[in-house]
């Protein structure tokens, strides 16, 4: 099955982890358009630059497994194995990316190594990142391969945070990582994100040809279809999954208006406003909490916010200040 969504290939990844049984361990690669996908524990809103995202119609969504936010495009190659579990398996990272390593090592990329807990990096730069997730005797291990991603997009779509960057002794996000293809051997520079992904099949199976790879292909039937139809919908298109999976937090808000400052004090829960206070020197002729108590319980993002105001007349809470503009404040 070829797909460039990343809610289907995650929810075929998932359905074959969980339905299917092989002899042999399962290699998947897929390519996607431009997507960021979070860990199964972050909360989404810290990780995303949620109007750059929006604005660049930057698909979001979460998976199963740990670790942090990575963003992909077209110019990515993600790969993930799905084998039984083992009793080295979960947390070995590097059982699964030395073969990748081993086969970039073939195509010229010779400084190309395994680096920290779960990365892979060339000239000290990370091109890849990697998860696990495990269930019923079986374990997928995914991770991402820069090929010719924008990483320009890549730095403005995630929000790193300061301690993270600082931790790794460089001054921001688009000094540690790379693209591989600037590394391997000049005649392969020139290849597509696809032509990379058969080049790469070839040398990690020391095969002749991409046939000789498929014939041992597993096509998805379209029984299979309906079912990964179902996952795509329960978890990864779906907001509660996405954004419902927030773990609880707190956060303030503050911006100075021309006609005054409005301090928000914001509680979140489950991707929702559980509780809002509001602060400050502005004026108005009705109380604040009764803005604060229409905006307790929407989804704590620009749709959620904008529809629950749709009818609202902020300049009796807020006297002058635009409501675009609260709006911005509280989400951005």
């Amino acid at each position: 099955m070829k797909s460039d969504d990343i809610g289907m290939n995650l929810a075929t990844e998932q359905y074959l982890m969980n339905e299917k049984s092989f002899d042999e361990p399962l290699l998947l690669f897929y390519i996607e358009k431009p997507s960021i996908i979070v860990g199964r524990n972050q909360n989404t809103y810290e990780e995303v630059n949620a109007d750059y995202v929006e604005q660049n119609n930057i698909t979001v969504t979460r998976r199963l497994s740990g670790g942090g936010a990575v963003y992909h495009d077209l110019g990515n190659l993600c790969f993930s194995f799905v084998v039984n579990n083992s009793t080295d398996a979960f947390g070995n990272f590097k059982k699964y990316t030395q073969p990748v390593i081993d086969a970039l090592h073939k195509l010229g990329a010779a400084s190309a190594e395994g680096g920290g807990r779960n990365d892979l990096l060339v000239d000290g730069k990370k091109f890849s990142g990697n998860a696990m997730y495990s269930k019923n005797g079986k374990t997928f291990s995914h991770g991402t391969l820069s090929w010719d991603v924008d990483l320009d997009v890549l730095t403005k779509a995630l929000n790193v945070p300061a301690d993270k960057i600082a931790s790794k002794g460089i001054k921001s996000i688009r000094q540690r990582v790379t693209n591989i293809k600037p590394y391997v051997d000049p005649q392969y520079q020139n290849l597509t994100t696809e032509e990379f992904r058969d080049v790469l099949l070839l040398t990690m199976f020391d095969a002749a040809d991409v046939a000789e790879i498929r014939s041992h292909e597993y096509v998805v039937t379209p029984e299979d279809q309906v079912e990964i139809d179902k996952i795509v919908k329960e978890y990864y298109h779906n907001w509660d999954w996405v954004y419902g999976k927030n773990p609880e937090f707190s956060i303030q808000k503050r911006q100075h208006f021309s006609m005054g400052t409005i301090d928000a004090r914001i509680n979140s829960n489950a991707g929702k406003i559980t509780e809002i206070k509001f602060y400050g020197d502005f004026f108005g002729t009705e109380p604040v909490q009764s803005l604060a108590d229409i905006l307790t319980g929407v989804n704590f993002d620009r749709a959620g916010i904008t529809a629950a105001l749709a009818d609202v007349n902020l300049g009796q809470y807020f006297n002058g200040i635009d409501k675009e503009e609260f709006i911005d404040l509280l989400v951005k």
